[in-house]
């Protein structure tokens, strides 16, 4: 349970889900990042719903509403790694898990109509939102600190965790559905190097929105290194460099997804 948000289930891909929903408008996957749907990320969905959108936040891994600590961190860390649904170390291609994750998105697409549909990953899920525009309504993919795959050698640090299938469909969407994609890291992220978001760069050009904040606007209540730029590291008020890159992520929504 959520609070302010409806519990919900989806299935598919013979798996059942609970989704937790709040708001109108043009549907937005919010996927949370490690550990889970804490009270931070809540807060980052009900500000997403409160901007005038249909927030569909499904409980991927961890435990709905649980404060994170460190050892809360390493172990849904530890499940995750051993998971079938995720492939931390792919560098072509996007976990298994993906797959109902595009399922959830043209469900919300059918529930709420609209142009299409956003998505919003973080940390862990951070490039399962690029992932999903292949076979799915995705049209305003926001990744945050992407952080798959494992950064552990050069080549993983680089890799966008998307097959070349899924690379072509997000091209053809920005060729013809005039889909964008935007990015937010911290610049001395060691989880999420430059040289992911430079890949992005190279791969997809002005189509790519890339927010890159110095370490020294991050919140100093959140972990060291920043690395959570929505949520634990944000400073939420006006003239934050972490403020301006949350307002510039619901405005980049609202341009994408709401009619003209």
């Amino acid at each position: 349970m959520v609070p302010g948000f409806t519990t919900t289930s989806f299935s598919a891909h013979d798996k059942t889900r609970e989704v937790f929903c709040r708001g109108a408008g043009p549907a937005v996957i919010v996927m949370a990042e490690v550990p889970g749907i804490t009270p931070l990320v809540a807060k980052f969905a009900s500000t997403v719903a409160d901007a005038g959108f249909a927030v569909f936040m499904p409980q991927l891994f961890g435990t709905s509403n649980r404060v994170e600590s460190r050892g809360y961190v390493l172990r849904v860390i530890a499940r995750v790694c051993i998971s079938r649904e995720f492939k931390v170390l792919a560098a072509n291609e996007s976990s298994p898990i993906v797959d109902w994750l595009r399922a959830l998105a043209r469900h919300a697409h059918e529930q709420c109509g609209g142009r299409g549909v956003g998505a919003v990953g973080m940390c862990l899920t951070g490039n399962f939102a690029l992932a999903m525009m292949l076979n799915a309504p995705i049209i305003a993919p926001v990744v945050s600190q992407p952080a798959l795959p494992f950064p552990f050698n050069e080549r993983l640090r680089s890799a966008l965790h998307a097959s070349p299938q899924e690379l072509a469909a997000a091209h053809e969407k920005i060729d013809h559905q005039g889909a964008r994609i935007l990015g937010l890291r911290f610049k001395g992220d060691p989880v999420c190097r430059a040289a992911r978001f430079a890949s992005l760069r190279k791969e997809f050009g002005d189509a790519f929105e890339a927010i890159e904040i110095e370490d020294r606007f991050a919140n100093p209540k959140g972990s060291q290194p920043p690395h959570s730029v929505l949520t634990r590291h944000l400073i939420d008020a006006e003239g934050e460099p972490t403020r301006a890159a949350l307002d510039r992520t619901l405005t980049f929504l609202r341009d994408q997804l709401q009619a003209p």
